[in-house]
């Protein structure tokens, strides 16, 4: 959700900005910018509603210009994307160029203290409320540098930020701030880059180092980094670490889509995520963030999942599992909502956090509420060094690997296979797991990417065909039972998310209370129906749905019969236990989503109004 790119060295800086940019286009935005340092040090802008190449067609001039500047995607938060709300902003001087990420919450009262003082706004955005309360300290106080000025400004802020900011007659000098929202700085030879993540800077160096909260830095070629507290100005040393990043992971490697591979790198991200975890032959299941505070977990109360999307459906899946196989009460509760319902949490709560990004504004604020009323706080997310891996007690990384599609694959599964993962160990340890029951289960778990393979090998031009029937669809419903019914609102959300066609997920059961209703002779309905778990049951919703006339496109074992006969379209996956089935069901449910929005044109690595990284609440 927005992204920021900043660089002062000796390359061209409209390249690395402008390159930059387009690597973060996967975190969403409707608008984006630039600012360098021109000649005699004036601060040159150029921006635009739309896309990062809607920019270049309009500032192709300022290339080989300056080696100073940075740029901005903006999600719209205050203010309608346009021309005149994109980032950067300029104070009113003209001296001071800010590209923002985050919400000032009270950028209304400062707004409103400013006008008073003078001060004129030519956008809606609450950035331009923050570039101007920089240039208010500084008019106040002339005897204040640049970087004072800019902590004093944070120091009366409140809110979610990383900012970025530019001053004409302090030339070469980039000072960042953060609060709530990433910063990397990408320290090379003669050179720093400053991004949302690293991508933008991957191929220049390998080192970076990532702002923490309530730091700010002052960047120049001719002091390095300089990193201080924000409230009272304190030294920090700078923790210096080697990015893992390669450029050709966050390449498309040859896929139309990011989308696309990465839905054909589960095999792939599921075995890295079980790697050095999973250790059939000595029967045991390595995890050190368990193993080491199993007590905690033995011993809890209950496990609270919180989460946010994809990453919800994960933790109801992880529910059903920890529940089978390890005998805790688990509630899984949407991020979002928890802490502004007072919820009742004790010190003898385990809190699960699973976020793909690690950055999850709504998740960071739950997590931080449960911290204070005591619980102990285990993360599942997939990037290292995230606010949400720093905040928590122990923790998993599922090593996924870079996931650029704004709607989550690979990520999901992995997700999943660490929830699998826990749920086997708990019961294990706990007894409730038997010894053969637990060799047999981790067997098969160690055979899920072969089969994950051969889903994608059996159903990639299946999909491709059936999706091309339902392109002009304008409502889904998917429906399954027990394990399969959290999968089933994955596969509703992968649809709605990427082609815009409305889909709900619905426990097959709940059908008839209901959505029955909308079933006719023009309603898609997708059931996933394994033979293992609810088999007849589903047998009975398909029978009254073809009784209604829908169209059922069936994901079944290989094999079936039953449901298959009475499916206009089936999809065939490998039998498996029914804890394994969502992992498997859900890879024919991201392809078939996948091609009906691509048949349908829709741009589906970036969806509209979607943000991969969702930092606001």
């Amino acid at each position: 959700m927005c992204g920021i790119v900043g660089y002062t060295g000796f390359q061209d800086a409209y390249e690395i900005v402008i390159n930059g940019l387009r690597r973060l286009e996967y975190r969403g935005y409707d608008s984006a910018g630039i600012v360098l340092e021109g000649s005699d040090n004036k601060l040159e802008v150029e921006k635009t509603k739309g896309k990062v190449e809607d920019l270049v067609n309009i500032s192709k001039q300022l290339k080989g210009t300056a080696n100073v500047g940075m740029g901005h995607t903006r999600w719209a938060t205050h203010g309608v994307p346009s021309d005149r709300n994109s980032h950067p902003h300029l104070s009113n001087n003209g001296k001071i160029a800010l590209v923002h990420n985050g919400i000032i919450e009270n950028y209304d009262t400062i707004k409103t203290m400013l006008s008073e003082k003078g001060f004129t706004f030519q956008s809606e955005t609450d950035t331009e409320v923050l570039v101007n309360l920089i240039q208010y300290f500084m008019d106040l106080n002339p005897e204040i540098d640049f970087p004072t000025a800019v902590r004093y400004a944070l120091n009366e802020v409140y809110g979610a930020y990383a900012i970025t900011v530019l001053h004409e007659d302090h030339p070469g000098v980039l000072v960042v701030g953060r609060l709530g929202s990433p910063l990397a700085i990408g320290i090379g030879e003669k050179e720093y880059f400053i991004a949302s993540d690293a991508s933008p800077f991957v191929e220049f160096t390998k080192e970076a180092i990532y702002l923490e909260e309530g730091h700010m830095a002052t960047i120049s070629l001719e002091n390095g980094v300089d990193i201080r507290t924000i409230n009272d100005n304190s030294k920090i040393e700078p923790e210096i670490q080697e990015l893992k990043l390669s450029l050709e992971q966050i390449e498309k490697g040859g896929y139309e889509h990011f989308m696309l591979k990465e839905i054909f790198e589960q095999p792939k991200s599921i075995h890295d995520t079980m790697r050095g975890r999973l250790i059939v032959e000595e029967g045991v299941i390595k995890m050190a963030g368990i193993w080491d505070h199993v007590e905690k977990f033995k011993n809890a109360n209950r496990i609270i999942i919180i989460a946010c999307g994809t990453s919800w459906h994960a933790g109801l899946i992880g529910e059903y599992l920890i529940e089978e196989y390890a005998r805790i009460p688990v509630e899984v509760e949407y991020a979002s909502e928890f802490r502004y319902r007072n919820p009742i949490i004790t010190d003898k709560d385990v809190v699960i956090a699973i976020s793909q990004s690690g950055e999850t504004a709504d998740t960071m604020a739950a997590l931080k509420l449960a911290k204070e009323r005591g619980a102990f706080i285990y993360g599942i997310c997939n990037v290292v060094d995230s606010s949400i891996a720093r905040i928590t007690d122990a923790g998993s990384y599922t090593h996924a690997g870079p996931e650029i599609g704004v709607a989550s694959t690979k990520a999901f599964t992995a997700q999943l296979t660490i929830l699998t993962l826990i749920a086997f160990k708990l019961g294990k340890h706990n007894g409730n797991l038997g010894n053969a029951e637990f060799m047999s289960l981790i067997a098969e778990l160690e055979a899920i990417p072969k089969k994950v393979e051969e889903v994608l090998s059996a159903t990639h031009e299946l999909t491709q065909d059936i999706a091309k029937n339902f392109v002009k669809a304008t409502n889904f419903l998917y429906l399954g039972r027990g394990y399969n019914y959290p999968a089933a609102l994955e596969g509703a959300l992968k649809l709605k998310e990427i082609s815009y066609i409305h889909a709900e997920g619905y426990p097959a059961a709940e059908m008839k209370h209901g959505p029955i209703a909308l079933i006719d002779e023009n309603m898609p309905i997708v059931i996933i129906a394994p033979k293992k778990g609810h088999y007849d049951k589903i047998v009975s919703n398909v029978q009254e749905i073809k009784a209604r006339k829908g169209k059922v496109i069936a994901v079944v074992n290989k094999g079936d019969r039953q449901v298959s006969e009475m499916a206009d379209y089936v999809i065939e996956i490998p039998e498996t236990s029914e804890c394994f089935s969502p992992i498997i069901a859900s890879v024919p449910l991201q392809l078939l989503a996948y091609y009906i929005a691509v048949y349908r044109g829709a741009n589906v690595d970036q969806p509209r109004n979607l943000a991969k990284s969702v930092t606001v609440e």
